[in-house]
């Protein structure tokens, strides 16, 4: 960032200088990306170039429909400058239409322009300004700047003009840039709520499906019970359904607990290939009883991960022990992989690829594979799957930044496919 000292008359400056000062500004706007700090370099910047003690940046507020002062220079500026304008002042209507600094020395045709002009100058005089300058881009006033009363300066200012006016379109070009990043954040967060929400009501509605049909088997049982009490097959084969039934429910009720309460990750910096081995050290047994082959090729120069450890782990003991049972009884190989990607634009990822023989998944069940109560294990019993397992897993890895997918041929296996952005070499 420049070190020039706030004082700098521009009008003594040569061209190359200011050729400079421009330079410099757009460069410095470059490197920033938060609206405060851009915002407090501008107000610095132009204030200096329009030779004035006090000044203020106006930012559009879209949500309450008005102009925030965003960044004062000068003591003096919040006795003049007021908080907020609204959006229908007649000031920033000027503005908008007009697209030009509006200057103290303007005369009363200047200000013909529109049906705001003399408003917009009363608002002008109140606030002790010598120029407003518009920033406006694709026909939206995004901001502007409000520059306090001018010092005298030595020469004349038609360079100073200049100068503001490249100063003021190198701003209003970083200041369109951050407010699109900021849009974008925000749809982004607000498209995370409604997938949150969406899915929510999904879950209750699969919820009150998924306990029908065992709270219909509880309820039979105990109807016939008392009349059936002397026959021991019936209380014998029927009390093992509706324990199965009861144990089932519980689990549904245990993972929309888990959804539920889910917790923003708790990131650390971890060995993502450790991580894995610790995974396959739990199933190996379970994997080993069932006569599947465990097969593991892990990279020794994986990056290191930002994760939270036990969600992580949540993840791939999902993710394994899913391969596992889709190979039940036929034996089979499971195959893990961890590699570096680098991906377009040279963003480096730690990547995992773990590979079953399994019985494989219908293409058609493919899109629906990560949606809420969505399963293909149709196994009848405690063993039943709930279909909450890899919505929970496509949740975690979103809430890690990271990328999930699938790939499945019927006959011969399936593929998931986790990639988690590696930390900084």
């Amino acid at each position: 960032m420049t070190s020039r000292p706030p004082n700098t008359d521009f009008s003594a400056s040569s061209s190359s200088e200011l050729l400079t000062i421009v330079t410099q500004f757009a460069s410095d706007l470059g490197t920033m990306t938060d609206l405060p700090t851009i915002g407090n370099r501008i107000i610095q910047e132009l204030c200096r170039a329009g030779a004035t003690t006090h000044g203020a940046l106006f930012v559009l507020d879209r949500e309450h429909e008005c102009y925030r002062r965003a960044n004062m220079v000068g003591s003096d500026a919040p006795t003049y400058i007021p908080p907020t304008l609204a959006v229908s002042h007649p000031l920033p209507q000027h503005l908008l239409a007009t697209n030009r600094i509006m200057a103290q020395a303007d005369s009363a045709a200047d200000l013909q322009d529109t049906d705001f002009g003399a408003n917009a100058r009363k608002a002008m005089e109140s606030m002790q300004a010598s120029r407003i300058v518009p920033h406006l881009n694709k026909n939206r006033l995004i901001a502007f700047t409000v520059l306090g009363a001018a010092v005298p300066l030595t020469t004349e200012q038609a360079l100073n003009k200049a100068m503001l006016a490249a100063l003021a379109q190198t701003a209003t070009n970083a200041l369109d840039t951050i407010v699109l990043y900021e849009d974008l954040h925000r749809s982004h967060t607000l498209m995370k709520r409604t997938d949150r929400l969406k899915s929510l009501e999904t879950i209750a509605g699969g919820f009150a499906h998924e306990i029908r049909n065992p709270l219909t088997s509880i309820k039979t049982f105990i109807q016939l019970a008392p009349e059936r009490k002397d026959d021991p097959q019936f209380i014998q084969e029927f009390s093992k359904v509706v324990l199965d039934d009861v144990y089932r429910i519980e689990r549904l009720i245990q993972e929309i607990l888990d959804y539920a309460r889910y917790m923003e990750p708790k990131l650390t910096d971890e060995d993502f290939n450790d991580i894995v081995a610790s995974c396959l050290y739990f199933i190996d047994v379970k994997a080993d009883s069932r006569g599947i082959k465990i097969e593991k090729e892990l990279a020794a120069d994986l990056p290191r991960v930002m994760l939270d450890r036990q969600q992580i782990k949540q993840v791939l003991l999902n993710l394994l022990l899913n391969a596992i049972d889709s190979m039940a009884g036929a034996g089979g190989r499971l195959r893990v992989q961890t590699r570096t990607v680098v991906k377009p634009g040279g963003k480096v990822w730690a990547h995992i690829e773990i590979e079953d023989t399994g019985e494989g998944i219908q293409e058609a069940n493919l899109e629906h594979i990560f949606d809420p109560f969505f399963t293909t294990k149709h196994e009848s019993g405690e063993h039943e799957g709930t279909g909450l397992g890899l919505t929970i897993v496509h949740q975690i890895i979103q809430e890690h930044h990271g990328e999930i997918r699938v790939k499945s041929t019927v006959g011969i296996g399936t593929t998931f496919f986790v990639s988690l952005p590696a930390l900084p070499a």
